[in-house]
């Protein structure tokens, strides 16, 4: 055997390097199973006796505590790499096990040791896998290491897989849960996690939306709990602001529900060697077993949430079906339906005097194809019309909303104070715990006692910033009714279209409101509008409603506006239209307020005649005709106009005027009756000349 060995062993090898490759599966192995990692770095000797100088041998130790299949082994690689580049002369392991569970690897590194004459050895013997025997003898290796591994995984699986059936598999609950000294699943005894818990499942049957779920519970001021799963403080309880990400997980978690689930998931492995977990369908799990301990939901609950979700996913989807209802203020928000295709419209805004207005559209065939957009309608009008329907068929059941809704915002304005006082509860606590710590310890111990009196200071700080947060979210708690808003909302009880119509309600709520009530709302536009509606009951209506009329339209003024403006440039300027426009609380068809530049343009696109030629034909003469009928300089007419002794007109905003003829009974036949003085007080300079044309 001996001279077999040394017959594989030639020169060249022995100028090249002999890698040794150690590796252990686990941390724990690799602390706990020393005599094999000491097994392995004795190879050294081995890598010796077939003649290797000790300084040549390259020990890579690396991949401790990795598994041999994870092929993103840096250890492993750097083993290949030095082969591929002809720096190995033999690769030394205790085992193929060792070196590689995966077939792919090791196939891999045989194939490159064959083109690179490099020779492996283990605890067995020496291979050369350029030889077929040594090559199928090592492929057989590595087959039966792969198969070993997946025996043993199988086992492992196995009695998880047995216990998950009966329901007695130890799980990692989420917060809430918690298993007792029996193992039997509880909810938590801590009531402020129960209390937060049911909070938040209750705030979502409320506002149906994970999103709006993490924005009720910031705006309330209230935190969720958290347990850390791992690490030195495992199992201790934090409080934080609720994240979307958490939302969803314990929306989708059915322990929750009370059901014990095995199997909702299976690893795939990559291209690239890294695991993925894919989620199953339900009737693809493992063990689903309902009603296995207590619960903060039903069951049915549990799958109205998941529908729900799927409704909001779909918002974002092919057909924007459904989706949560949102601030925006279209009212048909995910019900309409286009009447020529059949597809589902979705919702655009435009902003028209500071208001948005909505705009359903059927778009999909124009993005996905190119084709022209199907339907175009803007739905103000179509909104009101669909609310004033509403208000017309369910006013009986007026009194049990408004009474549902009183008992809604009551219940939850408790609820959020409750669970804000606890939070208090629980600092009070901490902050007592560190005291009594304090006083426990030896006022000698002074490096203990000072440490502990930091930590009691923290905690007092603590306590004062959530009792003062407490107090400030219970004097400002919007969701806070006292007498006079309860009594106000019982009054609206009687009256639907108040409740309907009442500015306080927020748009959403009217979109919840019409949701349980419209199945859907089918439109065609043609010479009208035709608005087919389906209610939930399965009756039907339709409304007529006029064409909405275009952007264009839209942006066109009043013709009444336009007349008045024609009649106003009688006697005003551009600048004092505007003006008087304004303070009748008129508009232009494309801005919020006139302007003497859009009187301008309607007056120029209307083709009205200026007021310059208005007064022309009225017989008012320019400043310099004036002038020459006077005898007098333009600068004295001016002098005479502002002393009063002619009248004149502006015809522009520059202050520019013509001016009327002077008649029998003009001022300025009888300028004699005016004295010096109150010439010299309307312009002191122009005395003189007054003077010598007199």
């Amino acid at each position: 055997m001996n001279a077999e060995l040394h017959q594989k062993i030639t020169a060249d090898h022995l100028r090249r390097r002999a890698y040794l490759y150690v590796r252990q599966s686990t941390l724990r192995q690799v602390f706990e199973n020393t005599e094999s990692t000491k097994r392995q770095y004795a190879l050294r000797e081995r890598a010796v006796a077939l003649g290797w100088p000790l300084d040549h041998v390259v020990v890579i130790d690396s991949d401790q505590g990795q598994s041999g299949a994870d092929s993103d082994r840096a250890g492993f690689q750097r083993l290949v790499a030095a082969v591929g580049i002809g720096e190995v002369g033999v690769v030394l392991g205790l085992e193929v096990s060792r070196l590689a569970r995966s077939s792919t690897d090791w196939h891999r590194l045989l194939e490159i040791c064959a083109l690179t004459d490099t020779l492996i050895c283990d605890e067995d013997g020496l291979y050369d896998p350029a030889h077929f025997n040594d090559r199928l003898l090592l492929g057989l290796k590595g087959t039966m290491s792969e198969a070993e591994l997946h025996v043993l995984h199988a086992r492992l699986i196995g009695g998880q897989r047995a216990k998950a059936a009966r329901g007695e598999l130890e799980m990692r609950l989420p917060v809430g849960l918690v298993a007792d000294a029996s193992g039997k699943v509880v909810l938590d005894p801590d009531q402020q996690v129960q209390a937060a818990v049911r909070a938040f499942f209750a705030t979502f049957a409320r506002t149906g939306s994970a999103t709006a779920t993490v924005k009720s519970f910031r705006a309330q001021g209230l935190l969720f709990p958290r347990r850390l799963p791992d690490g030195a403080r495992q199992g201790e309880l934090l409080w934080r602001a609720l994240r979307h990400s958490a939302a969803l997980r314990a929306l989708k978690n059915p322990r929750y529900a009370g059901a014990f689930v095995f199997g909702r998931t299976r690893t795939r492995r990559g291209a690239g060697g890294h695991q993925t977990a894919v989620r199953l369908p339900r009737d693809q799990w493992h063990t689903l077993i309902r009603d296995a301990h207590a619960a903060y939901i039903s069951w049915d609950q549990y799958e109205a949430n998941l529908a729900r979700l799927h409704q909001n996913a779909q918002a974002n989807g092919a057909d924007r079906r459904g989706g949560p209802p949102r601030e925006g203020p279209a009212l048909l928000q995910g019900l309409v339906i286009c009447g020529r295709c059949g597809e589902r419209m979705t919702v655009r805004y435009q902003s028209r005097h500071g208001e948005l207005v909505p705009v359903y559209v059927f778009q999909k065939a124009g993005i996905e194809r190119a084709e022209p957009i199907c339907q175009h309608i803007v739905g103000a009008d179509l909104d009101r019309a669909i609310g004033d329907l509403l208000v017309e068929t369910v006013s009986p059941m007026a009194l049990g909303v408004a009474l549902g809704i009183e008992a809604e915002l009551s219940s939850r304005a408790e609820e959020a104070d409750r669970i804000r006082r606890q939070q208090v509860e629980r600092a009070r606590y901490e902050a007592d715990l560190a005291q009594r710590r304090y006083l426990r310890v030896d006022p000698d111990n002074r490096l203990v006692a000072g440490s502990l009196e930091a930590e009691w200071n923290s905690r007092l700080r603590a306590l004062a910033a959530a009792q003062e947060e407490y107090e400030r979210r219970r004097d400002a708690d919007p969701l806070a009714l006292d007498e006079s808003r309860r009594a106000e909302i019982l009054a609206l009880a009687t009256d639907f279209p108040r409740l309907w119509r009442d500015v306080r309600t927020p748009q959403r709520e009217r979109k919840r409101m019409a949701r349980l009530l419209v199945e859907d709302v089918t439109l065609l536009k043609a010479d009208d509008l035709l608005a087919h509606v389906r209610f939930r009951g399965g009756a039907t209506h339709t409304v007529r409603l006029p064409l909405p009329l275009c952007s264009w339209q839209l942006r066109q003024t009043d013709p009444a506006v336009i007349a008045e403006i024609d009649r106003l440039l009688d006697d005003h300027t551009e600048a004092e239209i505007a003006a008087v426009l304004n303070a009748r609380g008129l508009r232009p068809g494309i801005a919020e307020r006139f302007t003497p530049r859009i009187v301008w343009m309607l007056r120029h696109d209307h083709g009205f005649e200026d007021r310059f030629s208005r007064l022309r034909r009225r017989g008012l003469l320019t400043l310099g005709e004036m002038a020459t009928r006077l005898g007098v300089t333009p600068h004295t007419v001016k002098v005479w106009r502002r002393a009063g002794l002619l009248r004149s007109e502006a015809y522009n905003d520059k202050d520019e005027r013509l001016y009327e003829p002077p008649g029998a009974d003009a001022p300025i036949k009888n300028k004699h009756k005016f004295s010096r003085r109150a010439l010299d007080r309307v312009l002191p300079d122009g005395a003189n000349e007054v003077q010598s044309v007199a």
